[in-house]
């Protein structure tokens, strides 16, 4: 069960990612050359500085969420094979052990996003 699961996130993974990497940019485009203020358009980074931070930023933030986002899968799996385990030792342990490694990668998941947001936002800005 867990290699069909496993081989189904690749693609699902690869086109939830895609899909994050081009909106944001697209809604960055439509507001720099709406009539918008010019608070909105420096927020949005129209004034040219920080595309390329913007980029890294949006491309980085849409991949950690889809990791987090199968990370949540993969508790919800382990709590169902908890569940349907049937008091059997070894299904139990391997249900909690599903559980806890995806918790962890959860984890990662929340700590690498607060790094690369504060990497991005005062050392490069910075630089």
């Amino acid at each position: 069960m867990k290699s069909k699961i496993a081989k189904m996130s690749v693609p699902v993974l690869v086109t939830l990612s895609s899909i994050a990497g081009f909106v944001p940019v697209s809604a960055v485009d439509d507001i720099c050359n709406s009539s918008a203020s010019d608070e909105v358009k420096d927020a949005a980074g129209c004034n040219g500085s920080g595309d390329l931070n913007n980029v890294v930023v949006n491309i980085l933030s849409a991949i950690i969420g889809v990791a987090g986002f199968i990370a949540v899968i993969w508790i919800i799996i382990g709590g169902v094979s908890y569940m349907t385990s049937s008091g059997d030792p070894s299904k139990t342990k391997k249900a909690r052990d599903t559980i806890l490694y995806a918790c962890i990668g959860l984890i990662i998941c929340v700590l690498s996003f607060v790094i690369v947001n504060f990497v991005i936002l005062n050392i490069l800005k910075n630089a």
